[in-house]
């Protein structure tokens, strides 16, 4: 008996672990992150990190919003990002317009769909995307465990593409208006701010 009500407990703590991670934060309408992502010539070195080279590509600054956010834990990749996150600007940071996008991830793909458009394909497409994310430190690896959808944040850090000794690689978009394959950003995080709704009123 007292094993079943272990097993039952267990269960009920694994399951309010998920329902409080995938919960989605509501914020007003509006465009509440109105620039293009600043992506800007580097002068940072190619680095260790985790046994694998870093090779930095790009500065890179975005402001934007989550749209949705998927945790990895199997795969090569899963070494360096844990998680993905879709990310909107411009028309896609209005929640009024992403509530009429059904929008989902899976095998580090970005997809979505309308019944109608709510503004043109074109900005769809090129204000928003996939992001690959890997945490440079313990510090930003915490704030990106407590990210949510709906949530407006601040990343800097730099587009990489990291390779291995066995020549695996994995090498970061540096165009905002591509799609398919290759079309995501991998984005080593320096700083990760996750705004505050009254900072947003």
């Amino acid at each position: 008996m007292l094993r079943w009500l272990l097993v039952f407990l267990f269960g009920l703590f694994v399951f309010k672990l998920i329902i409080s991670g995938e919960q989605a934060l509501s914020l007003q309408a509006g465009v509440l992150a109105a620039n293009e992502p600043l992506q800007t010539k580097t002068t940072l070195q190619p680095f260790e990190f985790r046994s694998y080279e870093i090779t930095p590509l790009a500065d890179f600054n975005i402001q934007a919003k989550v749209l949705a956010r998927r945790d990895y834990r199997f795969g090569r990749e899963a070494d360096l990002s844990p998680t993905d996150l879709a990310l909107g600007w411009g028309q896609m940071s209005d929640q009024s317009v992403v509530d009429q996008i059904k929008i989902r991830q899976s095998g580090r793909w970005y997809r979505w769909s309308v019944e109608s458009y709510p503004i043109p394909q074109q900005q769809i497409e090129q204000q928003s995307a996939n992001m690959h994310m890997i945490p440079a430190t313990r510090r930003v690896a915490k704030a990106l465990k407590s990210v949510k959808v709906g949530e407006i944040i601040t990343i800097d850090g730099s587009l990489v593409m990291a390779s291995a000794n066995d020549g695996w690689r994995w090498r970061s978009s540096m165009r905002r208006d591509d799609t398919g394959a290759g079309a995501c950003e991998l984005i080593l995080i320096d700083s990760l701010t996750i705004q505050p709704p009254t900072a947003l009123n």
